[in-house]
């Protein structure tokens, strides 16, 4: 008994491992070349009730549980909390991090936003929010809205990148609103930031959508979701590793698929706090190979 029970454990591991490793009827990635995560970020949003009382000593604390990139947002005080793109940047620097992302609102004084990211180096300003549309021509005339922000990034030497909620993937008109906007969008001006919540929150396989956009998600949002949330719950998200999303599987995948930029970010608090959330969900990233 103790002989069959063996076997069928190593069946079973030795057919998860090529699972991984042989992704799509190809190998995907190598096992053995794998190494434990070491750059990764945080989206500033995940300490929002806090961050702006200590910009600078958050920083400094963010850094010490093993970030390594940052990713802003545009709040009261802008991408650059009250302080030039410059000092903000450097305060960053100073605490061996890379500033290279922020959300912002993409609808005011957009040239200005592009030409101050790009005078400190940094890779993408990403359009967050779009909010749920009334028909799938509304998601057109946005795709090429995007392409017009990526050209005035181009220009400038920075990336557009537009991240997604679940409304993308609800049908309109019998068509999904991030496919619209993912096939109406030029490769060369528009990226995109997966966020895996959201996508499955939205009922849609990100497995599917890395697969069938190789390439065009060059950045990565990571918050769990709760193990007993119901499918109709969106607010469900929970620090990573203690929920029901199996990113020891899917971040090599999104790696083999073009995804650069993994970025942890937690939206609710009604269980933990956030300044503990941001240190366990870095232990745990640590821990994935990719």
């Amino acid at each position: 008994m103790m002989m069959k029970s063996s076997r069928r454990k190593f069946l079973k591991t030795a057919a998860a491992v090529s699972a991984l490793a042989f992704l799509d009827g190809k190998k995907a990635f190598s096992m053995d070349e794998r190494q434990y995560m070491k750059n990764f970020g945080l989206q500033l949003y995940t300490l929002r009730d806090i961050f702006g009382n200590d910009p600078k000593g958050y920083i400094q604390q963010i850094s010490s549980y093993g970030y390594t990139q940052i990713e802003s947002y545009e709040g009261k005080e802008g991408m650059f909390w009250g302080m030039t793109p410059a000092i903000f940047n450097q305060c960053i620097q100073d605490a061996g991090m890379t500033l290279v992302s922020s959300h912002c609102d993409i609808s005011k004084d957009f040239e200005q936003k592009v030409i101050s990211a790009a005078s400190i180096g940094m890779k993408y300003l990403i359009c967050a929010w779009v909010g749920p549309q009334k028909s799938i021509d509304d998601f057109k005339r946005i795709a090429d809205d995007f392409n017009s922000k990526g050209a005035l990034c181009k220009k400038h030497g920075i990336k557009f990148a537009y991240h997604n909620h679940d409304y993308s993937f609800k049908k309109i008109d019998g068509e999904i609103p991030q496919d619209i906007m993912m096939q109406m969008t030029d490769p060369e001006l528009v990226d995109f930031e997966m966020d895996i919540y959201w996508v499955i929150t939205g009922g849609a396989d990100p497995y599917e959508y890395l697969k069938k956009y190789k390439g065009r998600f060059k950045l990565g949002h990571l918050k769990d979701r709760l193990k007993d949330a119901l499918p109709q719950e969106t607010d469900a998200s929970c620090t990573m590793g203690t929920g029901s999303i199996h990113f020891k599987k899917i971040l090599p995948y999104a790696k083999s698929k073009g995804m650069e930029y993994f970025f942890i970010e937690q939206e609710r608090y009604d269980y933990t706090t956030p300044i503990i959330s941001v240190k366990e969900s870095a232990e745990y990233l640590k821990s994935i190979k990719i």
